[in-house]
């Protein structure tokens, strides 16, 4: 009797969904890329997404540092589909839940799709690897929310700092950013920057001076994934920008006004960015998908999950490899690549034709350091390239890889001036609470995520 009731309440709620050829969940680099190439050929098309607009994670520090605007970054996702509207159907959504093997996704407002092929490009979320007090003191940046709220909280503190200066109090501006990889080493190094050119201009050099940035890392090095001398260059240059370098030991705790590392150091940090790594979301395990490294799927070498037909993960929520079988980086150009793979594979699915193995072009590695200072290592053969050349080549390939030309035009203008002046007219407070709490020194931040 309970058997028969509860298969035909499944029944009732599989006839009750609403049918797709394919579903996506994420707009990220893979998801979107997937859902433009779909649409473009006709194919009937569900993207969802929790935010309506697409973010460009690669800038995000630029948004926290106040190099360039908020709207630079985001772009909506019906603009960016608009040509696609015939096909392309766009639901802002919060997924609640998904079960691979009947390809259906549940969102928070109770409502359920049912795909024919449904690709998970879910994207990642921070991973603070259980340290005691990261995720409740420290400020990741993998979304435009984190970007926001970082540089609402940089002028908190640096008013605050400033403040207490006047009184006599002599209180410092610090920040540690935890992670030496790229999205790390451009942090630490825009900040740096900042103190240098833009506070010392508007407030003082001398309480400039009194500012500090610490990079902190347990590997012994920055810029794992580059060459030795891309490394020793980048590492020469942070700290030339002042960036104090800590590396070799992990952190083993966050607190409101420093870390503590694994050899027993303490740095004082009114602002801890955490930068240290990503892990799949948490809708994958669920979903009846067996997870690998970093709660991530190992993907077929066709891009489809194992043992699940008609299943494709892309981007963070993927460990992909190449032709060689080496695990890909997360990083935008695989997911892009990988979106435009899985369209060509779900167009071949639903025409009977076979599916082909992803191939991977590998144009290679680029960090920006600070004005006019880059490393760049390019192609397979990792090409190597330093300072002026390789900025100026970094900042033609993000211009490009903007979704909009407004949003390319925007960019440009913000580096232009940035390069050629120390003004920031970006510097907004965007949320008003990660400010006030910077700036009167409460302990509670994580309320405003």
């Amino acid at each position: 009797m309970n058997e028969t009731s509860t298969d035909q309440r499944t029944a009732g709620e599989d006839s009750a969904a609403q049918s797709y050829e394919v579903v996506i969940v994420g707009a990220g680099f893979a998801g979107l890329e997937t859902a433009k190439r779909l649409g473009r050929a006709g194919v009937d098309v569900l993207l969802l997404d929790q935010n309506n607009y697409h973010q460009f994670q690669p800038l995000l520090y630029q948004v926290a540092t106040a190099q360039i605007a908020l709207s630079t970054v985001a772009r909506p996702l019906r603009s960016i589909l608009h040509r696609e509207r015939k096909h392309v159907t766009i639901r802002t959504a919060q997924v609640a839940a998904i079960d691979a093997a009947k390809k259906t996704v549940t969102t928070a407002d109770g409502e359920r799709y049912r795909a024919e092929i449904l690709v998970i490009s879910s994207g990642a979320e921070p991973n603070f690897f259980d340290t005691p007090g990261a995720e409740e003191h420290a400020y990741p940046l993998y979304s435009v929310d984190d970007a926001a709220r970082l540089s609402s909280a940089l002028l908190g503190a640096l008013e605050r700092a400033s403040a207490s200066r006047d009184h006599s109090t002599n209180q410092k501006f610090t920040v540690a950013v935890v992670g030496a990889g790229p999205n790390g080493v451009e942090t630490a190094g825009a900040i740096a920057e900042n103190i240098r050119d833009v506070v010392g201009k508007y407030y003082s050099h001398s309480f400039a001076s009194s500012c500090a940035v610490h990079l902190v890392d347990m590997v012994d090095t920055v810029l794992p994934p580059f060459s030795q001398t891309s490394q020793q260059y980048t590492r020469n240059r942070l700290e030339k920008l002042g960036v104090k370098v800590h590396l070799g030991s992990a952190v083993s705790e966050v607190s409101d006004t420093d870390i503590s590392l694994a050899d027993g150091t303490k740095i004082d940090a009114e602002i801890v960015v955490w930068a240290a790594g990503l892990k799949a979301s948490h809708l994958l395990e669920p979903a009846g998908l067996t997870t690998g490294r970093g709660g991530r799927i190992d993907v077929t070498k066709d891009l489809t999950a194992p043992d699940c037909q008609g299943v494709y993960v892309l981007g963070d929520a993927a460990n992909i490899v190449d032709a060689k079988d080496r695990k890909l980086p997360q990083l935008g150009s695989v997911a892009k690549q990988s979106g435009r793979w899985a369209a060509e594979n779900i167009r071949a699915d639903l025409t009977g034709r076979p599916r082909r193995e992803f191939k991977f072009v590998d144009m290679g590695y680029m960090a920006m350091i600070g004005r006019g200072q880059s490393v760049a290592e390019l192609t397979p053969r990792r090409y190597q390239v330093q300072g002026m050349p390789a900025f100026l080549g970094w900042l033609a390939v993000h211009a490009v890889l903007l979704s909009g030309w407004q949003q390319r035009a925007a960019a440009v203008v913000s580096w232009a001036r940035d390069y050629l002046t120390t003004s920031r007219p970006h510097a907004v407070v965007y949320r008003p609470e990660a400010y006030e709490i910077a700036r009167y020194a409460r302990t509670d931040h994580s309320s405003t995520v």
